[in-house]
């Protein structure tokens, strides 16, 4: 039955819903579409275990979701692994489109949300860039927006969890961002949002605004982008234990995890590059 959208947004205990049933198989349909769509290609699988719960950061693509599906997806079906995923508050505030998100395994993305996970020994995903990530500028591809997010580091560092950086190359190249927040800003419109804060109050200072994309031909539909996933070495948060009230380990700490998810798309997109086995038809159809 659906709930309401208080009842998600207000869920912050450690009774939060068990995934009787692994999203992958829950939605092994949907995968199978996926993968055959997007032909999805993993690195370093063998850096993660079951019995070896770790934090996953990564960078977020524009409309960041179905890269998401089939990097839960590869864990499961390659080493076992049902992930949690933290999620933006704009995800519950839609009916269905937020029982859907529950399904895949998210809860919100708060800080009481991720201790009670942590204590349980979950498997997460966080993306430190949120909202303002998956609505990217021109120009932004790839680049991590994580601004004075460190929330996810201090907890790690409270729990003795491992941070495993990640990284998704493909997804941005799905889609061409046509109109984006900026833009929207400097509309008669969007003069009126900022002068009246309405931008500032709702939408995170126009951050929110979704951008205008181009993907398949004119459509919305993403282009069939060939997606590589690489996961890089979990980094032991133990070095930094009994520190987390120091704003100078809490960032050098968030540093190297940035740094580590920075050379891991610089990676993948150098063997995007040198990629020659997309067949003919999937080139063709990424031209148009």
């Amino acid at each position: 039955m659906a709930r309401a959208a208080g009842e998600y947004l207000s869920r912050v205990s450690d009774e939060l819903p068990d995934l009787k049933t692994p999203a992958p198989v829950r939605f092994w349909w949907a995968n199978r579409v996926l993968r055959w769509y997007f032909a999805p290609e993993f690195h370093h699988l063998d850096r993660v275990a079951a019995n070896r719960p770790t934090l996953f950061v990564g960078n977020h693509s524009v409309f960041g979701v179905l890269d998401v599906m089939l990097f839960a997806d590869g864990l499961y079906r390659n080493r076992g692994i049902s992930l949690r995923l933290l999620a933006d508050r704009n995800h519950f505030k839609f009916p269905v489109w937020r029982d859907l998100v529950v399904l895949q395994g998210a809860v919100l993305g708060n800080r009481a949300n991720c201790a009670a996970l942590m204590r349980r020994g979950d498997h997460i995903l966080v993306f430190p860039g949120g909202a303002r990530e998956v609505f990217k500028h021109k120009g932004e591809a790839y680049r991590l927006i994580w601004k004075e997010r460190y929330g996810f580091v201090r907890l790690a560092i409270e729990h003795g969890y491992t941070i495993t950086p990640y990284a998704t190359v493909g997804a941005e190249d799905a889609y061409d961002v046509l109109l984006d927040s900026s833009d929207y800003l400097k509309t008669p419109l969007g003069r009126v949002l900022k002068a009246s804060g309405l931008a500032d109050r709702y939408l995170r200072g126009g951050d929110e605004f979704p951008p205008v994309v181009r993907g398949l031909g004119l459509t919305v539909i993403p282009r069939p982008e060939k997606l590589y996933f690489s996961i890089g070495k979990p980094i032991d948060m133990a070095r930094y234990q009994g520190q987390v009230d120091d704003p100078a380990v809490v960032r050098r700490a968030r540093e190297r995890v940035a740094r580590a998810v920075t050379r891991l798309i610089a990676e993948l997109r150098e063997r995007r590059a040198q990629d020659t086995g997309p067949g003919a038809l999937r080139r063709l159809a990424n031209r148009l």
